[in-house]
């Protein structure tokens, strides 16, 4: 939306803007829907006085996407009117504090949005990467992660081995239950297509813990030792469950388990990190860095599944970063495709920029994506290296954004309603 006159007095002015004299101001924040990829993203443009001078960010939100735009549009962006958009920091917790019922994963991503928007815009301003603002390189590239999955051991095998060949040295596997709607195994489900679209299957948590670890450890005798195995459990276990889970998979040698429990059943982290070898991974559902701080104290996890939009943008992204850091876990930041380009080469710019990292999931983002996202980073030889160019390195184009609208509510995000075999409410 357009914003009031910027040479109105903003609310609640910082008073050194004045000061020093600054005369870079805010003019605009516009918020953009499209769907290249087929599920909605929310994109964030801040624009500036200075002609041709924006920032971009990533608000998307798939299941809320719409909530996430009328907050940008009808309460955040009116606060930006007349800012000085070099003072992050500040603009990031004015942004907080204004909704006094602070936190939740719909002003998180709002608040990312502009954030990302607001680190892409000063770094285009200097004329550098986005990653010199944060110290500069300490690595190359980061090391990526693919998805694959399959009916049994011998298929997802073979899709293990296939990517291994393209290059990459970390791979998540997800198993089909026999009959059950199980995640991140489309291609490879047994439940009846059908049941699973109108959201009919069922989650079978016992045939889960029957089925899967096996088929996790058979995997790893077929691929040998040289290709780091993820799985994602996807907070689909109770805690009793998951402590039976993570005995039965000492053998497979993963990489990490990914959101073993749920963020409400946090608190049973410490329990299940101090009985099993097994490294665990959560974070992408978190919109709070004080979650993150209640697991690193410890700490009681082993990698930071961090989703920068949700998280409220880069400001909190890299406190989180730098206390892993101390902590000595790893960042193995949330990267699918309903994080759009915008956000994943935000991401990028932590990644190698933080001697924190561990892998970072990488999308395989359809040819239109990057038609609409120009500058869109691809994985090669197992690895995402940022752009050079000053920002994140990843411009939209508006005209093509108009020709991939946005699903209608509910049509995106009806995965996430998932019932048990006892037709009671189960965690997505």
């Amino acid at each position: 939306m357009a914003l009031p006159d910027a040479g109105l007095a903003p609310l609640a002015p910082a008073p050194w803007v004045e000061e020093r004299g600054a005369t870079l101001r805010i003019t605009a924040v516009r918020t953009f829907l499209t769907a290249p990829h087929g599920c909605p993203h929310l994109i964030v443009r801040v624009e500036t006085n200075d002609p041709g001078l924006y920032g971009l960010g990533c608000a998307s939100d798939p299941q809320r996407t719409l909530a996430v735009r009328s907050v940008l549009d009808d309460y955040v962006a009116p606060l930006l009117a007349g800012r000085d958009p070099d003072d992050i920091e500040d603009i990031h917790r004015l942004l907080l504090n204004s909704a006094y019922w602070r936190g939740g994963s719909i002003t998180g991503n709002a608040l990312g949005g502009v954030d990302v928007a607001l680190w892409d815009l000063k770094a285009k301003r200097l004329g550098v990467p986005l990653h010199s603002l944060f110290g500069g390189r300490v690595r190359a590239f980061a090391e990526a992660y693919t998805h694959v999955d399959g009916r049994d051991a011998a298929e997802i095998a073979d899709k293990v081995l296939a990517a291994r060949e393209r290059g990459y040295r970390h791979v998540r596997i997800q198993a089909a239950v026999p009959g059950a709607d199980t995640y991140g195994a489309a291609g490879g489900g047994t439940a009846d297509p059908e049941a699973v679209r109108t959201r009919r299957a069922p989650w079978d948590g016992a045939g889960y813990l029957r089925h899967v670890p096996a088929v996790l450890t058979r995997v790893r005798e077929l691929v040998g030792g040289d290709v780091e195995l993820l799985h994602d459990v996807h907070e689909r276990l109770d805690p009793r469950q998951a402590r039976d889970f993570l005995r039965r998979i000492e053998d497979a040698g993963l990489y990490f388990v990914e959101d073993l429990l749920a963020p409400e059943d946090a608190g049973h982290f410490r329990r299940l990190h101090d009985a099993s070898p097994v490294p665990l991974a959560v974070g992408e559902l978190f919109h709070d860095p004080a979650q993150f701080a209640a697991l690193l104290a410890r700490p009681d996890i082993d990698f930071a599944r961090i989703r920068v939009p949700t998280l409220g943008g880069l400001t909190p992204a890299r406190k989180v970063a730098a206390l892993c850091e101390l902590r000595g876990v790893r960042l193995a930041p949330h990267g699918p495709a309903d994080v759009s380009p915008v956000a994943q080469a935000a991401t990028l710019a932590v990644d190698v920029s933080s001697h924190a990292f561990g892998v970072q999931e990488a999308a395989v983002f359809k040819p239109a994506v990057h038609e609409v996202f120009p500058g869109t980073v691809v994985a090669r030889d197992g690895g995402l290296r940022p752009n050079q160019a000053p920002g994140h390195g990843v411009d939209f184009d508006e005209a093509a954004a108009g020709r991939y609208p946005v699903p209608e509510p509910l049509a995106h995000d009806r995965w996430a309603l998932l019932r048990n075999t006892d037709g009671s409410v189960q965690r997505p």
